[in-house]
């Protein structure tokens, strides 16, 4: 039987609910829009933007825009768009002065004379991390997603998965369509519910579907982040770039039994220090800025302290700390105490684990793509603005400048779009398909993305470990090919058909490019 059930319309169409989504979606609600947002989570709160700890840039006393652009450009390995970067450097006191806390009432962490408390991040040539605790992206999502929600112009439809972007001439029922250019008019969408896919029609679309730090075999990304958005924007055509840069935060919280969990770099910039499991102080034999060295430096240390010494991971020593970091951090302290890890008294067995990806869709500074009428928006386009390897708390406004500059420029088009081309777009068929998901299949595929990636296409790179990784994911995507099309659709199944997608991006673009910058580390 044919699963499409119904046609649900709107004037701007959302994929993903995370910062990037929720200020693309709030600023064009505001400005007239009819906006859909889909999350494919029951939570809209998950996603990378809740995940994050550390804190979002802005402007202490005595900063300014030149001297946050040379800091991100130093850390981006000269392949910064200066464009990008100068209009991220200006825009910071309006996203977080003027939005977050003058509009939204983000409750950011202060000094006792009620002044913005400052931390120190690596690569930073000052102080200028605004934060709440360790819990900023929790702060920011949860006020971006009640305003969000209280307009109603805006429909949020969660436990929706997005299964591609509809696109003439791609959907297309005429033959002669093939002659026009391409165009996305929304997109099909599974009802995790009821199985049924749904047409979502939108003269415009807003791709905010995050990261995909879940390709990798330790990550500190929750379970959304599989690169479901680079997927279909690829399949539709969209120019990508930048796909191998991909950053690895240096500490995440080791241990057997537990998921990778994000250990923030603040914890470091208010003095910690890392070592190896017998104790010796390591990062200044790779640094002069010792553990505030760029990311992917210290990311690269520790994993070649590891292999030096056949350990599992290394030591984060938070006992020369002036302030008291269950204060300081209340988050990692309560987590990490429920794996008898007490903060106060002892040091974090941490690794490093893929964090952020800093290549995608391409956009222009309004975020438009490639493709007319579709947009991206957050960690899975590409603005420029990071480089070969991102600064420090530099995501969080760009994601939501990103998102608001697209809802704008969706909204100057109110009243002049022509209506989605509903009978001309091929209805979802999925006769005859009968076979039910083998949940031990997707975990086993799962597993060999991973391993493939973090082993051969990770933090440390070469051409063997590149080329077999290309081979061994082509191999992997030709049977997952195969399942999708026999298959009943379902969530976990869309997911692993973009997380193979994505992963051959990264590593077609990895083995393609033989200069060693940021992030993309070649050891030949």
């Amino acid at each position: 039987m044919n699963h499409v059930n119904e046609d649900i319309s709107a004037d701007l169409l959302v994929i993903g609910s995370g910062a990037a989504g929720a200020a693309c979606a709030l600023r064009a609600a505001r400005a007239g829009l009819h906006v859909i947002m889909l999350a494919n989570a029951a939570d809209p709160l998950e996603s990378n933007s809740d995940y994050a700890q550390g804190g979002i840039v802005a402007r202490p006393v005595g900063d300014t825009p030149e001297e946050l652009a040379a800091d991100i450009v130093s850390a981006g390995d000269g392949l910064c768009s200066p464009e990008a970067v100068g209009l991220l450097a200006e825009s910071i006191p309006a996203v977080v002065e003027s939005f977050l806390i003058g509009e939204l009432g983000v409750q950011f962490s202060r000094d006792t004379e009620g002044e913005l408390d400052f931390t120190q991040e690596a690569a930073h040539g000052r102080r200028r991390i605004a934060h709440a605790n360790d819990a900023t992206g929790h702060a920011i999502i949860t006020r971006l997603l009640d305003a969000v929600i209280a307009e109603p112009t805006v429909k949020l439809a969660t436990r929706e998965t997005a299964v591609d972007l509809i696109t003439t001439p791609h959907h297309a029922v005429r033959p002669a369509a093939v002659y026009q250019p391409i165009e996305c008019w929304g997109a099909y969408a599974l009802d995790q519910t009821t199985g049924r896919v749904k047409r979502y029609f939108a003269p415009r679309t807003a791709l905010a579907t995050g990261g995909l730090g879940q390709l990798y075999l330790h990550t500190t990304n929750p379970w959304v982040a599989r690169g479901d958005g680079l997927a279909m924007a690829h399949r539709a055509g969209a120019e990508i770039i930048n796909a191998e840069y991909v950053q690895f935060h240096p500490t995440a919280f080791y241990h057997r039994d537990a998921e990778r969990f994000l250990i923030s770099e603040s914890v470091r910039g208010e003095g910690a220090v890392l070592r190896t499991r017998n104790g010796r102080e390591f990062m200044s034999d790779y640094h002069p800025d010792g553990g505030l060295a760029p990311r992917d430096v210290v990311a690269r240390a520790i994993h070649e302290e590891m292999l030096k010494h056949g350990a599992e991971y290394v030591l984060l020593d938070l006992s020369s700390l002036s302030i008291d970091p269950k204060v300081r951090f209340p988050t990692i302290y309560d987590k990490l105490l429920e794996f008898g890890v007490d903060i106060t008294q002892q040091p974090i067995p941490v690794v490093p684990a893929a964090h952020y990806f800093c290549g995608g869709v391409k956009v222009d500074t309004w975020g438009r793509t490639s493709i007319r009428r579709l947009y991206a928006a957050g960690e899975v386009n590409c603005t420029g603005v990071h480089g070969a390897n991102r600064l420090a708390s530099t995501s969080l406004p760009e994601a939501i400048l990103w998102g608001q500059r697209a809802g704008d420029d969706a909204a100057r088009y109110r009243g002049d779009e022509p209506p989605p081309p509903a009978e001309e777009i091929a209805v979802w068929r999925d006769e005859g398909l009968t076979e039910e998901i083998d949940p031990l299949l997707i975990i086993q595929d799962w597993m060999m993305i991973k391993s493939t990636m973090w082993n051969y296409a990770g933090i440390v790179r070469n051409a063997k470990r590149m080329q077999r990784a290309v081979a061994d994911l082509h191999y992997l995507e030709h049977r997952v090919e195969q399942f999708y099309r026999e298959t009943k659709l379902a969530d976990s199944l869309i997911g692993l058909r973009n997380g193979i997608a994505a992963a051959l991006i990264i590593a077609d673009a990895a083995q393609r490019n033989p200069e060693s910058r940021g992030c993309h580390y070649r050891q030949d």
